[in-house]
Protein backbone atom coordinates (compact mmCIF):
# COMPACT_ATOMS: atom_id res chain seq x y z
CA UNK A 1 0.00 0.00 0.00
CA UNK A 2 2.80 2.56 0.59
CA UNK A 3 4.46 2.39 -2.61
CA UNK A 4 1.23 2.64 -4.30
CA UNK A 5 1.01 6.75 -2.62
CA UNK A 6 4.96 6.80 -3.05
CA UNK A 7 3.58 6.22 -6.75
CA UNK A 8 1.25 8.95 -6.36
CA UNK A 9 3.01 11.80 -4.15
CA UNK A 10 6.68 10.88 -4.79
CA UNK A 11 7.17 10.63 -1.19
CA UNK A 12 6.40 8.16 0.98
CA UNK A 13 3.84 8.58 3.89
CA UNK A 14 4.28 8.95 7.44
CA UNK A 15 1.87 10.24 9.72
CA UNK A 16 2.99 13.88 10.18
CA UNK A 17 3.34 14.62 6.31
CA UNK A 18 -0.20 13.16 5.69
CA UNK A 19 -1.47 15.23 8.59
CA UNK A 20 0.29 18.16 7.13
CA UNK A 21 -0.73 17.14 3.75
CA UNK A 22 -4.80 17.56 5.19
CA UNK A 23 -3.93 20.79 6.84
CA UNK A 24 -2.60 22.22 3.61
CA UNK A 25 -6.08 20.80 1.95
CA UNK A 26 -8.38 22.59 4.67
CA UNK A 27 -6.29 25.88 6.00
CA UNK A 28 -7.01 27.62 2.54
CA UNK A 29 -10.35 28.01 3.41
CA UNK A 30 -9.35 29.62 6.24
CA UNK A 31 -6.71 32.43 4.39
CA UNK A 32 -9.54 32.27 2.27
CA UNK A 33 -11.29 34.93 4.98
CA UNK A 34 -8.45 36.92 4.55
CA UNK A 35 -6.65 39.87 1.97
CA UNK A 36 -4.88 42.85 2.01
CA UNK A 37 -6.01 46.03 -0.45
CA UNK A 38 -3.13 47.55 -2.02
CA UNK A 39 -3.94 50.29 -4.73
CA UNK A 40 -7.02 48.99 -5.18
CA UNK A 41 -5.48 45.24 -6.00
CA UNK A 42 -6.80 42.26 -3.88
CA UNK A 43 -3.81 40.22 -2.24
CA UNK A 44 -4.71 36.74 -1.64
CA UNK A 45 -2.83 34.59 0.65
CA UNK A 46 -4.92 30.79 0.02
CA UNK A 47 -2.52 30.18 -3.34
CA UNK A 48 0.65 29.91 -0.62
CA UNK A 49 -0.20 26.71 0.62
CA UNK A 50 -1.63 25.57 -2.87
CA UNK A 51 1.84 26.33 -4.43
CA UNK A 52 3.24 24.22 -0.83
CA UNK A 53 1.63 21.06 -1.62
CA UNK A 54 2.16 21.46 -4.92
CA UNK A 55 5.96 21.39 -4.45
CA UNK A 56 6.03 19.07 -2.00
CA UNK A 57 3.23 16.35 -2.76
CA UNK A 58 3.03 16.95 -6.94
CA UNK A 59 0.30 17.76 -9.20
CA UNK A 60 -1.80 15.73 -7.30
CA UNK A 61 -1.12 17.47 -3.73
CA UNK A 62 -1.72 20.39 -5.79
CA UNK A 63 -5.34 19.81 -7.21
CA UNK A 64 -6.46 17.92 -4.09
CA UNK A 65 -5.11 21.37 -2.10
CA UNK A 66 -6.83 23.58 -4.81
CA UNK A 67 -9.90 21.62 -4.76
CA UNK A 68 -10.48 21.21 -0.63
CA UNK A 69 -9.30 24.90 -0.20
CA UNK A 70 -11.63 26.58 -1.60
CA UNK A 71 -14.86 25.37 -1.14
CA UNK A 72 -15.30 27.71 1.59
CA UNK A 73 -14.67 30.83 -1.34
CA UNK A 74 -16.70 28.74 -3.78
CA UNK A 75 -19.57 28.59 -1.03
CA UNK A 76 -19.04 31.94 -0.19
CA UNK A 77 -19.06 33.16 -3.34
CA UNK A 78 -21.45 31.07 -5.21
CA UNK A 79 -18.71 30.23 -7.40
CA UNK A 80 -18.13 26.50 -7.48
CA UNK A 81 -16.08 27.12 -10.57
CA UNK A 82 -13.46 28.43 -8.32
CA UNK A 83 -12.80 24.81 -7.28
CA UNK A 84 -11.61 24.18 -10.87
CA UNK A 85 -9.40 26.80 -11.36
CA UNK A 86 -7.66 26.51 -8.40
CA UNK A 87 -7.21 22.51 -9.33
CA UNK A 88 -5.73 23.52 -12.40
CA UNK A 89 -3.68 25.56 -10.52
CA UNK A 90 -2.46 23.33 -8.27
CA UNK A 91 -1.84 20.63 -10.71
CA UNK A 92 0.60 22.81 -12.97
CA UNK A 93 2.46 24.09 -10.28
CA UNK A 94 2.95 20.78 -9.37
CA UNK A 95 3.83 19.57 -13.22
CA UNK A 96 6.22 22.70 -14.08
CA UNK A 97 8.03 23.00 -10.58
CA UNK A 98 9.68 19.44 -11.50
CA UNK A 99 11.26 21.13 -14.32
CA UNK A 100 11.75 24.62 -13.11
CA UNK A 101 11.74 27.05 -10.22
CA UNK A 102 9.01 27.85 -8.75
CA UNK A 103 8.10 31.54 -9.54
CA UNK A 104 8.18 30.27 -13.48
CA UNK A 105 6.03 27.14 -12.64
CA UNK A 106 3.31 29.52 -10.87
CA UNK A 107 3.29 31.78 -13.93
CA UNK A 108 3.13 29.25 -16.45
CA UNK A 109 0.21 27.38 -14.25
CA UNK A 110 -1.60 30.61 -14.00
CA UNK A 111 -1.26 31.38 -17.86
CA UNK A 112 -3.37 28.17 -18.24
CA UNK A 113 -5.37 28.67 -15.52
CA UNK A 114 -6.26 32.16 -16.56
CA UNK A 115 -8.97 31.39 -20.06
CA UNK A 116 -10.74 28.95 -17.04
CA UNK A 117 -10.84 32.06 -14.81
CA UNK A 118 -12.35 34.64 -17.55
CA UNK A 119 -14.77 32.28 -19.25
CA UNK A 120 -16.10 30.72 -16.09
CA UNK A 121 -16.39 34.34 -13.61
CA UNK A 122 -18.07 36.12 -16.93
CA UNK A 123 -19.66 33.27 -18.56
CA UNK A 124 -20.71 30.82 -16.08
CA UNK A 125 -20.75 33.22 -12.80
CA UNK A 126 -22.33 35.82 -14.70
CA UNK A 127 -19.66 38.82 -13.12
CA UNK A 128 -19.05 41.53 -14.66
CA UNK A 129 -16.05 41.79 -16.58
CA UNK A 130 -14.28 44.57 -14.64
CA UNK A 131 -14.62 42.91 -11.41
CA UNK A 132 -12.97 40.30 -13.29
CA UNK A 133 -10.29 42.32 -14.66
CA UNK A 134 -9.46 43.47 -10.83
CA UNK A 135 -9.21 39.64 -9.85
CA UNK A 136 -7.05 38.82 -12.35
CA UNK A 137 -4.70 41.96 -11.83
CA UNK A 138 -4.96 40.82 -7.81
CA UNK A 139 -4.07 36.99 -8.46
CA UNK A 140 -1.26 37.49 -10.53
CA UNK A 141 0.16 39.90 -7.79
CA UNK A 142 -0.80 37.68 -5.09
CA UNK A 143 0.63 34.47 -7.15
CA UNK A 144 3.90 35.70 -7.61
CA UNK A 145 4.28 37.09 -3.54
CA UNK A 146 2.97 33.90 -2.61
CA UNK A 147 4.82 31.52 -5.26
CA UNK A 148 8.56 33.34 -3.48
CA UNK A 149 7.46 32.68 0.44
CA UNK A 150 6.87 28.97 -0.94
CA UNK A 151 10.04 29.17 -2.83
CA UNK A 152 11.97 30.34 0.70
CA UNK A 153 9.99 27.75 2.85
CA UNK A 154 9.27 24.95 1.08
CA UNK A 155 12.53 22.96 1.45
CA UNK A 156 12.63 23.36 5.50
CA UNK A 157 8.91 22.38 5.92
CA UNK A 158 9.38 19.70 2.94
CA UNK A 159 12.72 18.45 5.69
CA UNK A 160 10.44 18.85 8.84
CA UNK A 161 8.12 16.06 7.21
CA UNK A 162 9.45 13.82 5.79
Amino acid sequence: MENSYKNIFGIRFNWKNLSFLVFLMVFPNILGLFHLNILDVRIHFFQYLIFLAAMIYGPVGGAFTGAAGSIYTAVALNNPYILIGNIILGVFVGLFYKKMNVILAVLLAYSIQLPWLWFSDIYLAGMPVNLVKGIVIGLFISNIVMALIAMATAKKIKALIT
